[in-house]
């Protein structure tokens, strides 16, 4: 049976398990990922993870800042069908139009949950307990085309956003090489989305400054939990005077509360971390990380600063 025409759409280092999906069950044309840019401490310009690793494949890449830019040669190319994982550029109409049977878009949420940039994020966020990919096909609206399949995954207490990820990479993995089976069979599955669509909005540095004045305890663990991609997760720590961010790495909730204002401290407890209170409830703050330190347990920090019950330590 002759292999299917594809060109790859892809930038970040969770799009090449698919990229090696599509190269070894399609005839993988063209890879198309963003521009090169800086990258690293030393912010010297090199290329994404996709495009390094269609590189080594001996694939052909291109890397336009603009996908107009390179509409002749990719409309030069035959291919069958287009496949996008979290290539972050946006299709137009007459790219759509350019392969024989579509694009496919393997996106990370049960669709029309959380459309958007950041749905494993804004998951955890969001407070979801259940969630699960959608291998869809690409329309003009963001996120809104019919879907071909989905498959479910629990959001457990314990995840974060890296761990969720790391369920979800290999469940699209599967509902990708079952849609491309079906696609070779000549099933060109398209059911549309139902329900009424959630967002899920690029995460933005101000989304990570966390107030326990302004958040409940479970919005703020929420949050600490749902950043662990980054942007990293800080809090407002006063001490002596001076009010600095410190980034929080894991917190946990606490099973009672004691009245207090937001922001302070309720224990310091061995092994267990700092007890804050937050707007409603309270959190424990077991490990975080201070400008210019390494990551420590949230008692060390404690401790180093000489903070003790009812100092208002985390108000702003």
């Amino acid at each position: 049976m002759t292999k299917l025409k594809t060109i790859f759409f892809g930038t970040p280092a969770l799009s090449v398990p698919y990229l090696d999906l599509l190269h070894q069950l399609t005839d993988v044309q063209l890879v198309v990922t963003q521009a090169d840019k800086p990258r690293g401490r030393g912010m010297e310009v090199s290329a994404c993870p996709v495009k390094q690793r269609a590189q080594e494949l001996n694939l052909p890449v291109l890397s336009p800042e603009k996908l107009k830019d390179d509409f002749d040669k990719i409309a030069a190319v035959p291919f069958d069908l287009g496949v996008a994982v979290a290539y972050g550029k946006i299709f137009r109409p007459n790219f759509l139009a350019l392969p024989k049977l579509g694009i496919l878009n393997v996106h990370f949420s049960l669709l029309p949950h959380l459309r958007g940039a950041a749905p494993v994020q804004q998951a955890i966020i969001q407070g979801y307990t259940q969630t699960g990919i959608s291998v869809f096909w690409i329309r003009p609206g963001m996120d809104d085309g019919p879907l071909f399949l989905q498959k479910q995954c629990a959001i457990l207490p314990q995840d974060n956003a890296q761990t969720l990820f790391e369920k979800l990479i290999p469940l699209g993995l599967e509902g990708l090489q079952e849609a491309l089976a079906q696609i070779q069979a000549g099933n060109l599955i398209q059911t549309p989305q139902q329900g009424e669509p959630t967002l899920a909005p690029m995460l933005q540095k101000e989304d990570a400054l966390l107030r326990p004045s302004e958040l409940t305890a479970a919005q703020l663990h929420n949050r600490v939990r749902g950043l662990a991609c980054g942007p990293k997760p800080k809090t407002p720590f006063t001490h002596n005077g001076q009010t600095e961010w410190l980034q929080l790495v894991r917190t946990e909730l606490a099973e009672t509360d004691t009245p207090a204002a937001a922001g302070t401290v309720l224990c310091i407890e061995r092994n267990r971390g700092i007890l804050v209170k937050c707007k409603e409830g309270s959190l424990w703050f077991n490990e975080v990380h201070p400008a210019g330190k390494k990551v420590m347990p949230a008692e060390a920090f404690a401790n180093g600063r000489g903070l003790k019950p009812g100092d208002g330590a985390f108000k702003e």
